[in-house]
């Protein structure tokens, strides 16, 4: 929940207002597949986005029509997130994050960022989760129009690839909130994974790869490997990306 607190403590930098990462560094990953507490709506319509973006939702409104487009899974400390909402100022977004540090920080960077900047970045907003069980419960059938997994943790030892956020059983999840024409950004440095990811991508029915030229016009797609702090250190570092973009399609007969 973002509500609005005060954000002049020690942990943010004098100048700017945002919050210093150093006070809120965890591990690079979690284990998905352990159990955390923190709180989880029990559907969709259970899930307040008043308290996430109340400049759309002001109390006068009673329409609950606007509903997130954007899902960021596994969103770090949120500069994709970030970035989107100035491109994309009236799509309600999301990151989704387990690591309860980052998710902190997320939090505390766009309070702080709609404070300097009024009347922007009201549109994003964070939450502590885990997307790999709880997806159905954020979002109804054919909701998002588009869901962003950058630089996921590989897990490189066979007997972990369960825990991959792009899988096969996962793919159907995704497909059931993704609405016919939505779109998967995956990236990553890794190989192995850019290929797994690409593959079961591939060999899902519901989905297909979004064409080079399309990709092309995009403009979220030098996004991908520039926005975030993976991306950057992987291009201060001068290392290769590898990416799989697809769409959501209707399933052939």
């Amino acid at each position: 929940m973002l509500e609005q607190e005060s954000i002049a403590n020690h942990t943010h930098s004098k100048t700017t207002g945002l919050p210093r990462k150093r006070f809120y560094r965890a591990r690079a990953h979690s284990n998905p597949l352990s159990d955390s507490h923190f709180p989880v709506p029990a559907s969709p319509a259970q899930f307040d986005c008043t308290l996430h973006y109340p400049q759309f939702f002001p109390p006068n409104k009673t329409d609950g029509s606007q509903k997130i487009e954007f899902a960021d899974i596994g969103c770090g400390f949120g500069g994709l997130l970030i970035s989107l909402s100035v491109l994309f100022p009236d799509k309600l977004m999301i990151g989704m994050e387990l690591r309860d540090k980052v998710t902190e920080y997320v939090k505390e960077r766009i309070l702080a960022l709609r404070v300097s900047n009024p009347g922007q970045y009201e549109n994003v907003s964070v939450v502590r989760t885990n997307s790999m069980k709880y997806i159905p419960n954020y979002f109804e059938k054919g909701q998002l129009t588009k869901m962003f997994f950058l630089f996921p943790d590989p897990h490189f030892k066979e007997k972990n690839h369960r825990r991959r956020v792009i899988s096969p059983h996962l793919l159907d999840e995704y497909a059931y909130v993704l609405r016919v024409g939505g779109i998967i950004y995956t990236i990553t440095d890794v190989e192995e994974l850019g290929v797994w990811m690409d593959a079961c991508l591939d060999g899902h029915p519901l989905f297909e790869a979004v064409s080079e030229s399309e990709l092309e016009s995009d403009p979220v797609v030098k996004l991908l490997s520039s926005a975030t702090e993976e991306g950057q250190k992987v291009a201060r570092n001068e290392g290769q990306t590898f990416r799989a973009v697809y769409r959501r399609i209707v399933a052939s007969r």
